[in-house]
């Protein structure tokens, strides 16, 4: 490469695309990530792969999909799957370290338990679990060395559990100024490696990789005053979604509904829930901001892609549900997905169904190495110069399980969705005449042909990547002729002269 190309990634954890100005909504302050899309690309339809941290993590890290890089769950509730990436395993770290490259990664890990950042080649404190570690050295190092207060929080808000036992934390006032909030914290040592970076690369010609991995907008939404209260309950619309019956619907999603303790709460409650989550990413956004203006400072645009996501949604309330689950409804796979490459077209909005997971090839892209060893991956350079390039009509998600195994798998059309769900019913949804996915269409007899056509080409996907949950679907449904004996035992006479499955 004849300059250092660099790469400024940033990643929300649990982030509602329609909480954004640029993805249509006015009500909620989002400025900096405004900006960001209006001088690069935005994509419409990005998915994750999986609406779970780890997974979606480890499959940004790899490039490989939940079911080929084994890590299905996270470990705070991990019912036995694999915990840790095999040795051996292609990520996107180890090629730049080999090209030299400074990484760093700030902020959530969520990857691995025993295998960390710094066995991948990132530097930054280790800052394990789910939620912001407020009780890390690190961070109690910074709010010391600049007289902050700890944490404290009040006005917690909770549901009641099926037990009669308290819900999880949902929502709190936080008794911090926005200074010693984690979030201000991760800005800051962000915009301290910036300038360690910016000054090797000025110095030394060495290129950078930086990522700010944000512990938020996940649950509990944990916020300072001016937050907390920033927007108005009153004025806040419920999702239409709200009305869901669960009527057609997998028996697990009411299940979820209690867990979270839905029902539990007031309509109030739930309208100063979506009302805090705004505050909150309000704030995530003011951060993001922060460093973007660091990066600009340091002459560091004309040579960094810039790019921003969500390792998944969050419910909010849709679905009577909060947090995210065995449930592969809009709120939770689509995300927001932002690409700045320096020399490309400004304001660009695409079309084209795109995921998380291409983060990993586009990466590689940008920075001059081979992005083959990605495999489930795909480079989106082309799409952000604004070339015109045959992408696929459709994306495959997938899911595995949280509290317990519950394996899913999901086709996502221009206009319709069907979702696998072997231990139960499975669900057809309109989007374009239901768009909040309230009535699963799946048994309507107006639908079969539609239903067949699409069962055979999430079949038909599945079979072409390796995943074997092809194989439950070869004797349960109209999938058509398969060239291959089902039993896998070579001993069915005449079977691979093609077998009926359907």
């Amino acid at each position: 490469m004849s300059e250092p190309r660099n790469v400024l990634f940033i990643l929300t954890d649990q982030h509602r695309t329609d909480t954004l100005g640029c993805y249509g909504n006015p009500d909620v302050r989002t400025e900096h990530l405004d900006a960001l899309a209006a001088s690069g690309t935005r994509f419409d339809r990005w998915y994750t792969p999986t609406a779970i941290c780890t997974p979606a993590r480890a499959s940004v890290l790899t490039g490989a999909a939940p079911f080929r890089h084994k890590l299905l769950a996270n470990y705070e509730r991990n019912v036995g799957y694999q915990e840790d990436l095999p040795d051996g395993q292609f990520t996107f770290s180890g090629a730049l370290r080999e090209a030299g490259y400074n990484c760093g990664l700030l902020g959530k890990w969520h990857a691995g338990t025993e295998k960390l950042r710094a066995d991948y080649g990132f530097e930054g404190a280790e800052l394990q679990g789910w939620h912001n570690p407020v009780d890390h050295p690190d961070y109690l190092a910074y709010l010391a060395e600049h007289d902050l207060p700890g944490y404290e929080i009040s006005e917690q808000m909770r549901g009641t559990l099926p037990n009669g036992g308290p819900g999880n934390l949902l929502a709190a006032r936080l008794h911090q100024p926005l200074e010693a909030t984690f979030e201000h914290y991760l800005a800051e040592r962000a915009i301290e490696q910036l300038r360690r970076y910016a000054e090797d690369l000025d110095a030394n010609q060495v290129p950078f990789y930086l990522a700010l991995h944000f512990f938020g907008p996940h649950l509990p939404y944990i916020v300072p005053d001016a937050y907390f209260d920033m927007y108005d309950p009153d004025e806040i619309e419920l999702p239409a979604s709200i009305q869901e019956t669960f009527t057609d619907k997998p028996p697990v999603q009411a299940n979820y509904s209690a867990h979270w303790t839905f029902d539990t709460m007031t309509e109030a409650d739930s309208r100063k829930l979506i009302a805090v989550y705004r505050g909150y990413v309000t704030l995530i956004d003011e951060q993001i901001g922060r460093v973007l203006a660091e990066a600009e400072s340091l002459g560091l645009l004309e040579s960094t892609a810039v790019m921003f996501s969500s390792d998944h949604g969050e419910f909010t309330g849709s679905h009577r549900l909060h947090d995210k689950g065995p449930a592969m409804y809009e709120d939770i796979y689509r995300t927001a997905g932002i690409v700045r490459i320096p020399g490309a077209p400004a304001g660009q909005v695409r079309q084209e169904f795109v995921s998380l997971l291409d983060t990993t090839a586009t990466v590689l892209d940008w920075c001059g190495l081979d992005p083959a060893p990605a495999v489930d991956s795909r480079s989106l350079l082309p799409l952000v110069r604004g070339e015109d390039v045959p992408w696929d009509d459709a994306i495959v998600c997938e899911y595995h399980g949280h509290h317990f195994p519950y394996p899913q798998r999901m086709l996502r059309t221009d206009r319709y969705k069907l979702v696998v769900n072997p231990e139960s019913v499975n669900e057809l949804y309109d989007l374009e005449l239901d768009p909040d996915e309230l009535h699963n269409r799946y048994e309507q007899p107006e639908m079969r042909a539609l239903r067949t056509d699409l069962m055979s080409n999430l079949y038909r996907r599945l079979r072409d990547r390796g995943d074997n949950f092809y194989h439950w679907m070869t004797s349960m449904y109209d999938i058509g002729e398969v060239d291959y004996d089902p039993s896998m035992s070579g001993l069915d006479e005449g079977a691979h002269g093609g077998v009926a499955a359907g």
